[in-house]
C-alpha cells in the first residue's frame, strides 16, 4: 500500500510541478490536442458503427427469438465500444508522445535539472529517438492488444465479464500508460524496452498507483490533454526513484582507536553508570 500511495504521489507532484512551470504547461498541450481530435473522430466513427458490425458477425442469430437476438447483439457492441476504448486509452499516450517527442525529451530534462544531479542524455539524434520510440510503442501495443483480445473474451463470461474485468482493463491500461511515459525518461537514460519493463516489474504497486487514476483521468478526453505534460513531469520524477542508487549502509564502528601517538589500540567498550552511584 505505501507504494500504491507513493505512485500517486508522483502524480501529484509532477501536475505540481507544470503548474509551477507554466511555459511547459502551455507547450504541452499542443501535441495533445491534434491527438485528441483524431481519436475523437475514430471514436465516433466506432459508435455509429459498432452495432453493425455486431449484426455482420453474427448472421447466425437472425434467426434466434427474442429477446436472445437482440441481447446478444446490444452485449457486443458494447464490448466493441469498450474494446475501442480500452485500445484509445492505452494508444493515446503513445501517440501524443511521438507527436510531441522534441517537447516531452526537453520538459524530462528540465525536471531532471530542476531536481538537481545529472541530467542523462541519450547522445541519439532526434531521428533516432522518434524511430526508438515508434519501435517501442509498437512493440508495448503488440502486447496490450493480446491483453486487449484476452478480456474482450473474458467479458462475455456472466457476472465475471461486467465486474472484474473491467477492473483488470484498468489495471492493465495504467501499467502500460506508465511504461509509455516513463519510457521519456529512461530511454535518455539508455534502456532498452526489455530493461525498463523489468524495471518497471521490480515496483508493480508503484507502477500501478501512478498509472491506474491516470488511466481513469484519461477516459475523459480533454482531461487526457491538461494532464499529459503533468504525467510526463510526475513519470521523470518516478524514474528518479526507481534509478537511485540504493543508500550506503553505515560503517559498523571500528575495533580500534588511536592513542595520543598515533598507535592503533583496541577500543574500549562505552560503560554506563555504576549501579547505585548518584
Amino acid at each position: 500500500m505505501k507504494d500504491l500511495a507513493a505512485g500517486v504521489g508522483y502524480l501529484i507532484k509532477g501536475q505540481r510541478w507544470v503548474l509551477g512551470h507554466g511555459r511547459w504547461l502551455g507547450f504541452g498541450l499542443l501535441p495533445g490536442l491534434i491527438t485528441l481530435v483524431v481519436y475523437a473522430g475514430a471514436l465516433v466513427g466506432l459508435g455509429y458503427g459498432a452495432d453493425d458490425l455486431a449484426i455482420w458477425v453474427t448472421p447466425f442469430a437472425d434467426d434466434w427469438s427474442s429477446p436472445w437476438s437482440g441481447l446478444l447483439r446490444d452485449t457486443l457492441t458494447v464490448l466493441v465500444f469498450l474494446f475501442g476504448l480500452f485500445l484509445a486509452v492505452v494508444t493515446f499516450t503513445a501517440v501524443t508522445l511521438l507527436v510531441g517527442q522534441l517537447f516531452y525529451d526537453s520538459l524530462s530534462e528540465e525536471v531532471d535539472r530542476s531536481e538537481g544531479g545529472e541530467v542523462p542524455g541519450s547522445g541519439l539524434s532526434f531521428w533516432r529517438e522518434l524511430w526508438i520510440s515508434a519501435r517501442d510503442s509498437v512493440r508495448v501495443l503488440a502486447r496490450v492488444a493480446l491483453y486487449g483480445v484476452a478480456l474482450f473474451a473474458l467479458g462475455f463470461v456472466p457476472l465475471v465479464g461486467q465486474t472484474v474485468i473491467p477492473v483488470l482493463g484498468l489495471c492493465v491500461s495504467g501499467y502500460f500508460l506508465c511504461e509509455e511515459l516513463t519510457a521519456v525518461a529512461l530511454q535518455r537514460r539508455g534502456a532498452e524496452l526489455g530493461d525498463r519493463l523489468a524495471l518497471l516489474r521490480t515496483r508493480r504497486m508503484l507502477v500501478l498507483g501512478f498509472g491506474v487514476p491516470l488511466a481513469l483521468a484519461f477516459l475523459v478526453p480533454l482531461v487526457a490533454v491538461f494532464l499529459m505534460p503533468g504525467a510526463v513531469a510526475g513519470a521523470t520524477l518516478l524514474v528518479r526513484d526507481l534509478t537511485a542508487p540504493p543508500a550506503p549502509e553505515p560503517a559498523a564502528p571500528s575495533p580500534y582507536t588511536l592513542s595520543k601517538d598515533g598507535t592503533p589500540v583496541p577500543a574500549q567498550p562505552e560503560r554506563g553508570p555504576r549501579s547505585g552511584s548518584v
